[in-house]
């Protein structure tokens, strides 16, 4: 048993609404979760601050081979970061960057197709924007979602997170304005150890709550 770990994604993001307590209620403030994980936690998040939700879909460019391992992200926007001392290590050819994008770039457009329907993206221009994810371990993704909403003109940029590495927190600090975690345990190891109940959020749950939350809205 870790000490201190959520029940669920639920659980976790009304423990991370009462971190976030001082955004409740602001006309200004928009939720945005990062799929598909982020959305149930940002969910609980925008209920708890009576704040809009929408999602924002990032997607992370596996080392090939080693897919779960991020040598970077794109985001909406056209929006790149690509992990330069993961590319150097493991001597990444230009060309599997460019063919992991595209592929990446395919699945991104499906899913804001999948999760939004006939809903146009909220404008994030002049607003407070929490960025939210049900855990932070690189931070590639949500550094590629930063860096996208930064064109778009928001007033601050807020990224939230139940758990988090310290040092991803400290460089996320630096690029974002606000940097919200529950718990940042000295040795992460992996995002589902924090949590009781980390099984995979499906396609259908992600529609379902973004349904449910333009019908409170």
């Amino acid at each position: 048993m870790v000490i201190g770990r959520f029940a669920n994604r639920a659980e976790a993001g009304r423990r991370l609404a009462r971190e976030l307590a001082t955004y409740a209620g602001r006309p200004d403030v928009l939720v945005l979760g990062l799929p598909r994980g982020g959305v149930p936690v940002a969910f609980e998040v925008a209920r708890a601050l009576r704040a809009p939700l929408d999602v924002f879909v990032v997607r992370k460019l596996g080392v090939p081979g080693q897919e779960e391992l991020a040598m970077g992200a794109i985001a909406s926007g056209g929006v790149r970061v690509v992990n330069a001392a993961i590319v150097r290590a493991l001597r990444i050819p230009r060309a599997a960057i460019e063919a992991a994008t595209v592929a990446e770039t395919r699945e991104r457009e499906r899913r804001e197709r999948l999760y939004r329907g006939d809903r146009p993206a909220v404008d994030v221009a002049g607003r407070t924007v929490i960025l939210v994810d049900d855990g932070l371990a690189t931070g590639a993704t949500m550094q590629a979602a930063v860096s996208a909403l930064r064109g778009r003109g928001p007033a601050a940029i807020v990224v939230a997170a139940p758990v988090a590495a310290p040092a991803t927190c400290a460089a996320l600090a630096g690029t974002a304005d606000d940097c919200v975690c529950v718990l940042r345990p000295p040795e992460l190891r992996g995002v589902g150890l924090w949590y009781e109940d980390f099984s995979q959020t499906e396609d259908a749950e992600v529609r379902a709550l973004l349904d449910q939350a333009a019908v409170a809205a």
